[in-house]
């Protein structure tokens, strides 16, 4: 894509609690050309022969891919900064529940320390805090406390993924009302099966269609912040 469709994608995902501007996108994607994350096609002429702007378009490499979720994976200072730390959350689908799960007890873990803080401040007899300053820690504690029961949900559903069993493949053939049961035509992967009108007491008779394995996980795209 070209700088103009990752901003846009990037504002959808992030704009809520973080801005993208192009004086900092562009320098962006000029120092992950030169770490070879990504790769650019730069057009040699417009569509058409006709005079116009030329887009440069961008595409994310295996290196790029894997930088990607090595930063991702890293659990930093950032555990700390609620911008940053929502930033990483926004892709958190392309990391692992144990990788998840870690980030969010990291987050977790900083705001208790937190909590503890306003706590201690609150509970200081020694210097008066005047209305305004009381307001806003109180706050602060009320909306500590619902990030912490939010993140105790959010770990509690990621352990619960890793605990969950995986779904058991369905079995092969199916067997028919008539008691003659179903043949295998062979050694065929994966079928579905389709019902057809039942004959003279011989039993349904049964079609199979290979399924076609798709691909589910579609390839990653960088995204800047």
């Amino acid at each position: 894509m070209h700088g103009y469709q990752l901003s846009k994608e990037l504002t959808d995902t992030l704009g809520g609690f973080w801005r993208v501007s192009y004086g900092s996108l562009y320098p962006t994607l000029r120092r992950l050309e030169k770490a070879r994350a990504i790769e650019v096609d730069v057009p040699t002429s417009v569509a058409g022969g006709t005079a116009g702007r030329r887009k440069n378009v961008y595409r994310i490499t295996d290196a790029g891919e894997q930088m990607f979720t090595d930063l991702l994976a890293e659990v930093g200072q950032e555990s700390g900064e609620d911008n940053k730390f929502r930033v990483r959350m926004a892709f958190f689908r392309y990391l692992k529940p144990e990788t998840r799960i870690r980030q969010l007890e990291r987050r977790r873990s900083y705001l208790e320390e937190r909590l503890n803080t306003i706590e201690t401040q609150l509970s200081r007899t020694d210097h008066p805090i005047d209305a305004y300053s009381l307001s806003m820690m109180t706050h602060g504690q009320d909306s500590t406390r619902s990030d912490i029961a939010w993140l105790d949900d959010l770990i509690a559903n990621e352990r619960g993924k890793l605990a969950s069993p995986p779904l058991s493949s369905p079995s092969n053939g199916s067997s028919n009302g008539s008691g003659n049961g179903s043949k295998n035509g062979g050694s065929t992967n994966a079928t579905d099966t389709n019902s057809a009108s039942a004959g003279n007491g011989s039993g349904a008779k049964t079609g199979t269609t290979t399924r076609k394995k798709r691909r589910t996980t579609p390839r990653r795209k960088e995204h800047t912040t």
